[in-house]
């Protein structure tokens, strides 16, 4: 291959396993990798500084053109552990909700909760580094990703974003996705794949080489907390988060 493929992919935990896959799998040789939060991978391959990236599902309504090209993804098909509304008071009486700057889907989630599932609407404030030390009385907050690990110990109430849009949609979720955003070759497509399924495979390896999470299994996570199959059922998830994600006008 003439030119490396721009890849990007998210800096945190769950992505672990894809990243062990691609190095092993060697197929890293071929592309020209960059490690990012979600808003960061969704913002490249907006920009077209990625050809490929592990992205908020969000961002697909603005792409001119996608492609979805793995068979995997970060989803979940039960509680995700990891995309929460961290509260000291009852969601009903929330009156200020911080919303992650780190993502897209998440917050766009959040907002299709409490319109749809909870029926409320408190004050939303854009979240800046540092304001989780913010939340407290009737100030709740969206976090994602790594800082949710053992963060739960600090708050009353905690509301798994992945569970409630189970119970509301009777679908799992999918958080982030492998998308392109111009066609690449079919024989890189598979070579992907295939290191991507190889990561997956070798869970308990990746596990031995990882320190120990405290207070957070990292081996219930990788093996229950995300599903990472972009099966039919996440298929017909992310689309009903599509459409009402556009329609309440957050997307």
């Amino acid at each position: 291959m003439k030119n490396k493929i721009r890849l990007s992919i998210v800096s945190y935990l769950n992505s672990k396993p894809f990243l062990y896959g691609l190095f092993r799998h060697n197929i890293d040789q071929e592309v020209a990798l960059s490690l990012d939060i979600p808003a960061d991978c969704a913002q490249k391959l907006l920009n077209d500084q990625a050809d490929l990236g592990l992205v908020p599902v969000a961002i697909l309504p603005q792409l001119a053109h996608y492609e979805l090209v793995a068979d995997y993804c970060i989803g979940a098909s039960s509680p995700v552990k990891t995309v929460c509304i961290y509260s000291q008071c009852p969601i009903e009486e929330i009156e200020m909700l911080y919303l992650d700057y780190q993502s897209r889907s998440s917050v766009a989630l959040a907002q299709i909760l409490l319109k749809k599932h909870w029926k409320l609407s408190p004050q939303i404030a854009q979240a800046s580094s540092g304001y989780i030390q913010k939340l407290g009385g009737k100030t709740a907050g969206v976090v994602i990703g790594d800082r949710c690990m053992g963060l739960e110990k600090d708050f009353a109430y905690v509301y798994d974003l992945a569970e409630v849009w189970m119970q509301y949609s009777g679908l799992p979720f999918v958080f982030a996705a492998w998308v392109a955003n111009k066609s690449l070759p079919p024989s890189f497509v598979q070579k992907f794949n295939a290191a991507l399924a190889e990561g997956l495979n070798q869970r308990q390896q990746l596990l031995a080489l990882l320190p120990p999470q405290k207070q957070f299994s990292l081996e219930e996570y990788y093996y229950k907390n995300i599903d990472y199959i972009l099966d039919e059922p996440k298929r017909k998830g992310l689309e009903k988060f599509l459409q009402e994600g556009v329609e309440l006008g957050l997307l």
